[in-house]
């Protein structure tokens, strides 16, 4: 990665930014403003001034000097992957938004429990914005322009965010005419482009359609592609004869489309999106359903997630698929985070969303005192917490697992004592500082925590944070193998944010005989909604319900943790 001085700047005026929504020290707020000018005037590089000169520099010094160094290897800087790890993700993604600046994002997140760019642009077309003191009709109208700009410059959004523009481009669409392909059905942890395949007659259907548009890119009568809140939309149109053979070319991947045509012609036979041509007698088969080319072609049917050519084209041909695990084996939730530290919900409200949702069980996992959010639990804390536990334990069918998401120290040490984690139903080591550490290091560090006896579960496995963060440095695979030799499961943490473990990890994992756990690090209720992305990535990941934690039973989950 490139390191500008730009880069540098950028990075000292988000720390700015961020320590200005904790309402940190001004003095050093400022300090870290003005490094940032005083870095983004600079002419020559600034990876290539000497550190001795970057501390003579009157605003800089040697400690902001030392942080200059740190951006420039690594592209960030300790200090900062600690304080930001204080504030939910979707928060400090509002900061690049145009209007929203460090105060504007701390009173939407504590006013309105605005968490991310989706809550944003669903409260702002609801009209709820401007219950605001200070907001009103124009600053609606600012945030949703702003939210479509910014849609314009990211390349890919993460599935929340692609489900929103979906919401809003089928809702004058006939329900039942039409299905969402492309990498959205494949369950990809990010959206490039919105594929959908329809069967409603293109005139009628485009002139709904430019209602909602923010730019027609093309309208036609076999496609129409479109800019919807910033992002491009193709609506392939098809009659009702040739559906399944044109879900299936849309849906993909490129590469599975390329497996699949050379099979057809391994077999005499042509494939396109309107069907299968029998080369060898001239004849054109047209199938209304997506299985009915999967049977010509000779395979058991290979549902979206699969189809990527990562082996599961053989698979089908030898009737090998897994029977991968579905929403159906879903007993609960494993991450969940209370209002005893960062979350909104009681935990009577845990038991009643849990109940709501048809769940077993919830595990509330609050973060550990060590981490330093507020209200961080210490081992005191937790012990109180259990009582509580205990008494809606009593009376609730969606029963309320005793956990922590404990943090793994930069020596990967546990942040709370043996004494505290013993008696706790599960426990998430989860790292929240130091993420720059060297890959051999943080390796290490991580296996360490996995060694440890009382931590069941590894949580977000790789740090990353999609858009903002990339994963830090470690050796995954030796990651799995350690704790698959220790039982240890890894996380596939179901926050948009996060989507970590990512599919291919999973795929690893599984095959070495590591257990997932699926959690939605969900701080309130409409978060928990969010197992569906984990689940899309288990899935995705070959995964089958006995390789989840959270098919088990509550009484096996306390047997496995024990």
């Amino acid at each position: 990665m490139e390191v500008t001085n730009r880069t540098v700047s950028e990075r000292l005026l988000f720390m700015a930014q961020v320590l200005e929504i904790l309402e940190e020290n001004p003095f050093k707020i400022r300090a870290y403003r003005r490094a940032s000018e005083i870095i983004g005037r600079l002419v020559p590089p600034v990876v290539q001034i000497p550190v001795s000169e970057l501390e003579a520099m009157e605003g800089i010094g040697k400690a902001l000097a030392t942080k200059v160094g740190e951006i420039a290897a690594t592209g960030t800087f300790r200090d900062l992957e600690e304080v930001s790890s204080k504030i939910p993700p979707g928060v400090l993604e509002l900061l690049k938004l145009d209007g929203v600046g460090p105060k504007t994002a701390k009173l939407l997140w504590q006013k309105m429990n605005i968490t991310s760019v989706a809550d944003l642009e669903r409260a702002a077309r609801a009209r709820r914005i401007r219950a605001l003191k200070g907001f009103g009709e124009k600053k609606e109208a600012l945030f949703l322009k702003s939210i479509a700009r910014l849609r314009l410059s990211s390349p890919r959004m993460n599935r929340e965010q692609a489900e929103g523009v979906i919401t809003e481009v089928t809702r004058v669409m006939k329900e039942g005419s039409y299905t969402v392909a492309g990498s959205f059905r494949r369950g990809k942890s990010t959206i490039g482009d919105i594929d959908i395949v329809s069967t409603e007659k293109p005139g009628h259907l485009n002139s709904l359609l430019h209602t909602i548009a923010d730019e027609i890119i093309d309208s036609g009568d076999k496609k129409t592609s479109f800019l919807c809140r910033g992002s491009r939309v193709d609506v392939r149109f098809t009659k009702p004869a040739t559906f399944g053979s044109m879900l299936f070319h849309m849906t993909g991947s490129a590469a599975f489309n390329i497996r699949m045509r050379e099979l057809a012609l391994s077999k005499g036979a042509s494939l396109n999106e309107y069907g299968i041509v029998d080369n060898i007698r001239g004849v054109s088969h047209k199938f209304p359903h997506e299985e009915d080319v999967f049977s010509y072609l000779g395979l058991e049917y290979i549902v979206p997630e699969l189809r990527e050519d990562w082996g599961e084209v053989e698979a089908a041909l030898s009737h090998q698929l897994p029977s991968l695990v579905d929403t159906i084996h879903i007993r609960g939730d494993l991450h969940v985070h209370s209002s005893w530290s960062d979350g909104n919900m009681d935990i009577r409200d845990l038991a009643r969303a849990g109940e709501a949702l048809g769940y077993s069980y919830l595990a509330c996992t609050d973060h550990s005192a060590s981490l330093g959010i507020a209200r961080g639990l210490d081992e005191s804390a937790l012990q109180r917490q259990a009582h509580e536990i205990d008494m809606v334990n009593r009376d609730s069918t969606c029963q309320i697992l005793h956990g922590v998401e404990v943090d793994i120290l930069a020596d990967g040490s546990p942040g709370l004592p043996a004494s505290a984690l013993s008696d706790l139903d599960i426990v998430i080591g989860s790292i929240h500082s130091a993420f720059s550490q060297e890959g051999d290091v943080m390796t290490r560090r991580i296996i360490s925590a996995i060694e440890n006896e009382h931590i069941d579960i590894l949580g977000h496995p790789t740090g990353r944070l999609l858009g903002q963060r990339d994963a830090y440095a470690v050796d995954m695979q030796r990651v799995t193998e350690v704790a698959a030799t220790h039982s240890t499961a890894l996380e596939c943490n179901a926050s948009p944010f996060r989507m970590d473990l990512d599919d291919l990890h999973i795929r690893e994992a599984v095959k070495s005989g590591v257990t997932i756990s699926l959690g939605t690090d969900a701080h309130d209720s409409a978060e928990l909604a969010n197992l569906r992305y984990g689940l899309g990535l288990c899935r995705r990941g070959w995964a089958t319900p006995a390789d989840v934690l959270n098919t088990f039973t509550v009484k096996e989950i306390l047997e496995w943790a024990s």
